[in-house]
């Protein structure tokens, strides 16, 4: 084939969140026409709650983004990439200390915009129940996958799919937080400066009664789908848990956990409190707070009586409840290669959490990489496999790893590089950051 003749080659994505879209604009910008499908709303998910393309379900914070951090880096190599989402994040960046968080509805709307209406982008607002035969394809459905289509996926691979348990926070407006028991404040910020979270402390007893309230509260009940599958603990992903299942593990759980009061002693005079809560920005008005920790399954009315137990949050109101959704997630091991290429086809790309990859971040990642990789095949050239030095390698590798006793998503972090004896955890890090730097400035010359 020739490469006028590979130019013309359908390009089809199925699937309009981060990965679907940041996919689609790599092929925008190389002037390469596109089908992108999209169910919603059409079909719901359960979780989403708008049409809008690239939504952020559980939280609007992508991160970290201090660039001595894992994730942190890891945006730093998609900017350097091209990230679309990228860019777009830091356009609506609200404030959230050394996190990236976003308003979200002024970012989702902005890829909607762009991306949707683009003459090069063939929109189809329906549900894939199928994979096209011809030309390249990108599936990144995501955890949500419709069930229909989770079949044809599961057909096409010749392995079930696996699947885990995912629950997103209830976010608050911030007229309704009592600031004469909440305070503004960074951890371990500086006193008197304010900060970018609110915070509510508790006290011993405080928090002792609302872990009773919390544990005795009532939950929504499994569908039929979640209890033919028996849900238990272990299948929630540990960074998603619902706060009333890490309570189940002990008094001092949320205390070593989402309610650490750690940091903030020399913000209240030398009072370290028992635990506390704290409630992040959720968008760029700033009337919006994300109860930072609080993935929750119980009823709406339970949430709105135990959550208003936290001194400060008497009278919250709730613009939205938090839930729990099933997520769905392939053998990425025994699937994939680290091109994201599926090993059955490798004109047939899995991107976004639907590769075993969790996290915003992490998932616009797999569209970047699909998207880069199809346009190097379009051009003729072989697909390339990122540089295992760098936090975009460093995941690809780990998550198509044959030898896991068992798989499960991954984040990006500094414990998928390998350890030398007796190195110091700082040295470590510094070594691994400079060398994924290194790394990643030779690979950019053969990417494209």
């Amino acid at each position: 084939m020739t490469k006028a003749d590979l130019k013309k080659t359908p390009v089809t994505i199925i699937g309009a969140g981060l990965a679907g879209s940041e996919a689609a604009y790599q092929f925008i910008r190389k002037q390469h026409p596109v089908t992108l499908y999209e169910m919603r709303p059409t079909k719901t998910t359960g979780a989403h709650t708008t049409d809008l393309l690239g939504e952020l379900v559980c939280s609007n914070s992508l991160g970290s983004n201090v660039h001595d951090r894992a994730s942190g880096l890891l945006k730093e190599e998609m900017r350097l990439i091209g990230s679309y989402m990228m860019d777009t994040a830091y356009k609506y960046r609200v404030p959230a200390g050394n996190a990236l968080a976003v308003d979200r509805d002024a970012f989702a709307r902005e890829i909607t915009r762009y991306i949707k209406n683009h003459n090069l982008v063939d929109f189809k607002n329906e549900e894939a129940l199928e994979i096209p035969k011809e030309g390249y394809v990108i599936i990144a459905t995501g955890p949500l996958t419709s069930e229909p289509f989770e079949k044809v996926i599961a057909e096409f691979l010749g392995s079930e799919n696996l699947s885990f348990f995912d629950a997103v926070a209830p976010i608050i407006t911030a007229e309704s937080i009592d600031m004469t028991k909440a305070f503004r404040g960074d951890r371990y910020g500086t006193p008197g400066e304010g900060g970018d979270y609110i915070n509510c402390p508790m006290n011993k007893q405080e928090y002792l009664a609302f872990l009773s309230e919390l544990l005795k509260a009532e939950r929504i009940e499994l569908s039929k789908l979640e209890k033919d599958e028996q849900l238990s603990k272990s299948d929630f992903f540990s960074a998603c848990q619902p706060i009333e299942v890490i309570a189940e593990s002990g008094p001092k759980s949320l205390r070593f956990g989402p309610l650490k009061p750690v940091g903030f002693a020399e913000q209240l005079g030398g009072t370290k409190p028992y635990a506390i809560v704290q409630l992040r920005q959720d968008n760029l008005l700033g009337t919006l707070y994300n109860m930072v920790g609080f993935q929750t399954n119980l009823r709406h009315k339970e949430q709105e009586r135990v959550f208003r137990m936290i001194p400060g949050l008497e009278n919250a109101e709730f613009t939205r409840f938090g839930q729990m959704h099933r997520n769905s997630f392939v053998n990425a091991p025994k699937t994939l290669l680290p091109t994201l290429q599926t090993k059955k086809n490798p004109n047939i790309f899995i991107a976004g959490q639907l590769s075993g990859v969790e996290g915003y971040t992490e998932s616009a990642m797999g569209g970047l990489v699909a998207g880069k990789n199809i346009l190097r095949m379009l051009n003729g050239k072989e697909p390339v496999e990122f540089p295992k030095e760098t936090m975009i390698g460093a995941l690809l590798n780990y998550i198509t790893f044959e030898g896991h006793k068992k798989f499960e998503p991954m984040n990006i972090n500094f414990g998928l590089f390998p350890n030398i004896e007796g190195e110091k955890k700082e040295v470590r890090r510094a070594r691994i950051i400079r060398q994924a730097r290194t790394a990643l400035r030779s690979f950019l010359k053969e990417l494209d």
